[in-house]
């Protein structure tokens, strides 16, 4: 795929497995196959880590109602975690919101506020608050550098087992049932 603003030659792999590499325009097909040729094994690596992904898919049936009294208990069990930690870590939070992204189970602004998926109330509880410990840390440390792992690490260093778990458990489906 070539892509006009594209500078350098970079290739992902999506969820859903598909590989995808950008190059300049004119860039020489040989100099584009030698760098695949080169990545190999990263993306034979990660489209394992995708398939691994898709077959660990959680496919959860629920009615409309279940659903929003799990959004709820996400509300309350989630703002309740956020105030603990962010005492503990010394942060401030400003709005806890809770949503259903497809892609993400938390962020954090740069004003202080934070959004979690709901989701996360149906996970393992070590790995929600791994997510909330993650989004207060980045209150300190609004990037992923070795500086913001060692602020997670301050106050769960077990981060490790929590993150790789939600690494291979990343989609819940929940299909709505009348």
């Amino acid at each position: 795929m070539k892509d006009l603003r594209q500078k350098t030659l970079a290739v992902t792999v999506t969820a859903d497995g598909q590989v995808i590499v950008r190059a300049p325009e004119r860039f020489p097909k040989g100099e584009i196959r030698k760098f695949i040729e080169e990545k190999q094994g990263w993306i034979r690596h990660h489209m394992k880590l995708s398939a691994e992904r898709k077959r660990n898919q959680k496919k959860i049936r629920m009615t409309a109602k279940e659903r929003e009294n799990y959004k709820k208990e996400a509300k309350t069990v989630i703002t309740r975690l956020c105030r603990i930690y962010a005492e503990q870590m010394g942060v401030s939070c400003g709005k806890i919101t809770i949503r259903e992204q497809k892609t993400r189970w938390g962020s954090a602004s740069s004003r202080g506020n934070l959004n979690f998926n709901w989701k996360l109330i149906l996970m393992p509880r070590k790995v929600l608050e791994y997510v909330v410990v993650h989004e207060l840390a980045h209150l300190k440390v609004m990037n992923h550098s070795p500086a913001f792992y060692e602020a997670v690490a301050q106050y769960m260093p077990d981060y490790e087992q929590p993150k790789t778990w939600l690494s291979k458990h990343i989609k819940y489906n929940i299909h709505l049932i009348s």
